[in-house]
């Protein structure tokens, strides 16, 4: 039995204990606690879209900015910081680090709290980054997955389905109901992705996502278009890649495109890279690109399902916008949920932006209402299954 093969039963029996011990059957119909309020739009004789158009029309403009964010909180528990993003700013989803989770009875709690505590009509996304190898949270609580690279050498996608298998049903049975996983990048050096062969990563990122898919969990591929030929890390700086379109559909975005013509595209959600691709977009990032996110992954390649940006505190795009235009150069050019991971006061000057762009039509209302509805959809469809079986 090689290495990784061990690494694999190890692993699973680890998460297997801890599924059996305080898995989805202990939670379940509890995981996202709905009051009568919350069910007044959940008519049984509505069609899913009516149920939809029911409940977003119902929301006030302050509810549908926050379905259209997910932050960053601080503590462990629901602090009144926490409460007055909730309350307040209405903020729709949020995305755990390392600072907020410490065992997994905390983080069920915490995430149990946090669904009690959200005012809105639909469930929060709960999202965390669950890669593997170095990008995993809880490392002493939690059996981490050996990095994305060394299952790709492997050379046996199965594995790639245990492990994801395995983490989804981890982080469902602590509340947390998306992970921003599998990477879909294409490249031989960077330990986050498969491989450098973009017919090889294909074949592990759809095995991971059917992982995630049997877990019953939402899964994030990213970063589209790809941000394997980048020696730049977007936390720091920006980075431009002058690769032609043609190349980046031959390889680039092979494992975006596969996965998409051959699962359901709302059990996942896309999230767009901070790069230039200029063979789409010479002036502006990914994030904030209307070719990238509207022209060709909307319309060209017609995904259905949702799109986020990567953290808009990260460096690649602070030093060129204010907080308050980037949430509305990203909405305007086709992100459906705008992520800012860490401060308090950047995430309420994004909200505040989005708000006033709103208000005097620099964002129109109709771009609102679709991703809205996208995402009210999505969470009727997913969040809330064991309702609607």
């Amino acid at each position: 039995m090689n290495i990784l093969k061990r690494l694999l039963l190890g692993f699973l029996i680890l998460a297997g204990l801890f599924i059996t011990g305080c898995g989805p059957d202990t939670i379940r119909g509890k995981e996202y606690p709905i009051n009568d309020e919350k069910t007044a739009a959940d008519d049984t004789d509505l069609s899913i879209d009516e149920r939809v158009q029911k409940i977003v029309d119902s929301m006030s403009d302050e509810e549908k900015i926050g379905q259209m964010m997910m932050i960053g909180i601080q503590g462990t528990t629901v602090t009144d910081d926490t409460r007055y993003m909730l309350t307040q700013y209405k903020a729709g989803n949020i995305i755990l680090f390392d600072r907020n989770m410490q065992s997994q009875e905390q983080v069920k709690e915490l995430t149990t709290d946090l669904q009690k505590e959200n005012p809105a009509k639909v469930p929060l996304f709960i999202a965390v980054d669950e890669e593997g190898g170095d990008v995993v949270r809880m490392k002493n609580d939690l059996q981490a997955p050996p990095s994305q690279q060394a299952v790709g050498i492997s050379g046996n996608p199965g594995t790639a389905k245990d492990y994801a298998f395995s983490v989804g049903m981890q982080l469902k049975g602590m509340g947390i109901n998306m992970n921003f996983a599998p990477v879909a990048d294409v490249s031989a050096t960077d330990s986050r992705s498969y491989g450098g062969n973009a017919s090889q990563v294909s074949k592990f990122v759809d095995a991971a996502a059917y992982g995630y898919e049997a877990a019953h969990i939402m899964y994030g591929l990213k970063h589209f278009p790809g941000i394997g030929r980048s020696a730049v890390d977007s936390h720091e700086a920006s980075s431009v890649i002058t690769t032609s379109k043609s190349e980046l559909f031959q390889s680039d975005l092979i494992p975006f495109t596969k996965t998409m013509a051959s699962h359901d595209t709302t059990k996942f959600v896309i999230l767009v890279s901070h790069l230039v691709y200029t063979g789409f977009d010479a002036e502006h990032p990914a994030s904030l690109s209307w070719p990238i996110m509207t022209d060709l992954l909307r319309n060209g390649l017609q995904y259905k399902g949702l799109i986020v940006t990567d953290d808009m505190e990260m460096g690649a795009v602070t030093g060129q916008h204010s907080f308050r235009d980037l949430g509305v150069m990203a909405i305007n050019a086709g992100a459906d949920i705008v992520l800012i991971c860490h401060e308090y006061g950047h995430e309420k000057e994004v909200y505040d932006g989005i708000l006033a762009a709103l208000k005097d039509g620099r964002i129109p209302r109709s771009r609102i209402e679709d991703s809205v509805k996208r995402i009210v959809k999505i969470k009727l469809l997913h969040l809330n299954e064991e309702k609607n079986n």
